[in-house]
């Protein structure tokens, strides 16, 4: 009897153990993983946002992503533009200051020309003296009209190089006012589906996190414009899976800045960012996702959406989501009432991150 009873204890409490690791209770943290990447806590794993939807319906997110890519393109054109105004502005500075040169040089000729004549060079080639005084005056008045031709010429190239500056300008103008007609028109579209989605329309507020680190840029094109990337390289979280060199990239500077609690990013079913490699879900608790943020750790939030809201250009930001709001290029703050009443649908846990 004294030994049955331990034996009893001891069984009942593998049967509890194996019951809870069934049912996704536990988790094994491989050795090696930082606290960024290990696998949150008992308890804590059946809140996880990959296990709940992202709130919204997906023709909302759809909306969202379409309208945060065209604004940001739209942007990126008109940033070009405005660069490429600037480099005109320059260019037509300088031809107009050689044009007046070459313009005064002319004027100068064509005075000197008025008052001798040209009958004075038939008669300087008539007193000459001798065959060679004759051929060295003709290549004289050879060169002189060369001179007066090529001055000539100059003059027309600069003022016609001068014009075709200046229309370039105007295109550029005229460029310049489609992208931001483009940018207010994706900013309606981004509203609009959220005043559709949202139960009441109107603004949102920030959360009043902080943030002073400046991310490193993600690579871009040439052009300014962001390169298209798929889901390409391998998920350092727990999720596994794939993401994008820019979701990576964005990842890496988060935990650089100090952001280091665990993360999920890729997700193999669903709709939104996820699946696509876009995403990524940020633990706002020291142990992972939970119920929903308070004290240390909601400021731990609000200062990670700011961080990823100040560094919006640098990590090519589609949107970023945290307690019932979402953060738009086009539109800053808004109300995001999609959730679910859980902690995971109403981003209340966890600051989610989409990049272009």
């Amino acid at each position: 009897m004294p030994v049955v009873a331990p034996v009893r204890r001891t069984a009942a409490r593998v049967a509890a153990l194996l019951a809870l690791t069934l049912a996704g209770g536990l988790a094994v943290v491989p050795a090696g993983d930082t606290p960024a990447q290990a696998a949150p806590p008992a308890g804590l794993l059946a809140a996880a946002p990959g296990q709940d939807d992202e709130g919204g319906t997906p023709a909302l997110r759809a909306a969202l992503e379409a309208a945060s890519k065209g604004y940001l393109d739209a942007k990126a054109a008109l940033n070009r533009s405005v660069q490429r105004q600037q480099q005109l502005g320059a260019q037509l500075k300088t031809i107009e200051a050689e044009l007046t040169v070459r313009d005064s040089r002319v004027g100068e000729i064509a005075g000197v020309a008025y008052k001798t004549g040209r009958l004075r060079a038939v008669s300087a080639l008539l007193n000459s003296n001798s065959p060679e005084g004759f051929m060295d005056r003709a290549a004289a008045l050879d060169q002189v009209a060369s001179n007066e031709d090529r001055a000539l010429r100059d003059l027309l190239a600069a003022r016609d190089q001068a014009n075709r500056t200046r229309q370039a300008l105007d295109g550029e103008i005229r460029e310049q006012r489609r992208q931001v007609a483009v940018m207010g028109k994706r900013k309606e579209q981004a509203e609009r589906a959220l005043a559709v989605a949202n139960e009441r329309a109107g603004g949102g507020s920030s959360p009043g996190g902080t943030s002073g680190a400046t991310a490193s840029p993600a690579k871009r094109n040439p052009d300014g414009s962001w390169p298209a990337e798929s889901c390409s390289v391998n998920d350092p979280t727990p999720a596994n899976g794939c993401i994008t060199p820019r979701t990576l990239h964005a990842l890496q500077q988060a935990k650089a800045a100090g952001f280091t609690r665990y993360v999920s990013c890729y997700r193999s079913g669903g709709s939104g960012e996820h699946p696509k490699g876009r995403a990524c879900d940020f633990a706002a608790q020291t142990g992972g996702f939970g119920g929903v943020a308070s004290g240390g750790d909601r400021t731990y939030g609000n200062n990670l959406a700011a961080y990823f809201v100040r560094n919006a250009d640098n990590l090519a930001v589609l949107y970023v989501i945290w307690f019932k709001q979402i953060w738009l290029p086009s539109s800053g703050w808004k109300a995001y009432s999609g959730g679910n009443g859980d902690p995971s649908s109403d981003h209340t846990n966890h600051v989610h991150l989409s990049v272009y």
